[in-house]
């Protein structure tokens, strides 16, 4: 049985605004995915800024989310760290938590050599009974999965179930599924790839863009799962020039500042990021509006 099928939302983590994590606000978006379609929720990803939190945040924020959420849809806890022990330590945390499943980012700025990988993984998947999706986002880690070791992966260690790629080279991901087939639950880690991903196999995505539009992004992949591919490729297309304008500046300034302009007042980002250029945040309101969001 797969972690999911559908649009899982990596959630931001909204603040107050003198940096502190905002739990009440956190509580009111996930009523609000779980009200509008979202397959399953992502906790502590790269939109939930978990780089900037500290160890007692990151695992507090995983806790009050599977609380919350209550089992309603799949919560899947981001526990990945260029440090393999602190991996171990953040996904046993997570799975005393009551997490689903991990995302376990590659290490990064280590820049583990492809063995490396293996070990990692094979460590932290070891060390908990959880199910894994590893996370392959060589565009912020310097760090790719090659398919050869996704594959050894996923048929050496029972709890390694799945990728999130964002690798972005679709002959990649193509070599990846031509070597593992069923062996291997494929989500797209990028909005604007759901449909060329899962006409490779894919089972949905873990979506930024459906932190402000999640029943379209999941019904871009119902759709598409459905047999209406058309439909499906229609509303991705749609949905293209918010994409482009949701990874105008770095991810999660973007979508931080589109659910604030929606009027959900999630604060302001942790430095080292910054708030939205003004331009860029006018490109933003017209693409949503564009695309049938109400903003404020």
């Amino acid at each position: 049985m797969s972690v999911f099928k559908g649009a899982a939302v990596a959630i931001v983590t909204p603040m107050f605004e003198n940096g502190e994590v905002n739990y009440p606000k956190l509580g009111e978006i996930i009523e609000y995915q779980i009200a509008h379609k979202t397959d399953a929720i992502v906790i502590c990803g790269t939109t939930g800024e978990a780089s900037t939190l500290s160890h007692e945040e990151h695992l507090e924020v995983i806790d009050y989310c599977v609380k919350k959420v209550a089992k309603r849809v799949p919560v899947i806890a981001g526990t990945g760290s260029n440090c393999t022990e602190t991996a171990i330590y953040l996904s046993q945390e997570a799975e005393k938590s009551g997490a689903d499943a991990l995302l376990v980012v590659t290490p990064y700025y280590n820049k583990a050599t492809q063995k490396g990988l293996i070990a990692h993984y094979t460590a932290v998947a070891e060390s908990v009974e959880l199910p894994i999706i590893m996370y392959n986002v060589p565009g912020r880690t310097g760090c790719n999965i090659l398919p050869e070791t996704a594959a050894t992966l996923v048929r050496n260690v029972k709890n390694i179930v799945g990728i999130k790629e964002a690798c972005g080279n679709i002959s990649q991901i193509a070599k990846l599924m031509s070597i593992c087939g069923d062996e291997i639950e494929l989500y797209s880690g990028n909005d604007d790839q759901i449909v060329p991903i899962m006409s490779l196999g894919g089972l949905g995505v873990i979506s930024v863009l459906s932190n402000v539009a999640p029943e379209e992004t999941h019904d871009i992949v119902e759709m598409y799962l459905d047999g209406d591919v058309r439909g499906s490729m229609e509303l991705q297309l749609k949905a293209i020039p918010l994409i482009d304008q949701l990874f105008c500046e770095v991810n999660p300034i973007p979508v931080k500042a589109g659910m604030n302009l929606m009027g959900f007042e999630v604060g302001p980002l942790r430095m080292p990021l910054t708030e939205m250029e003004d331009a860029h945040k006018e490109n933003l309101k017209a693409a949503m509006k564009d695309f049938g969001i109400e903003v404020k």
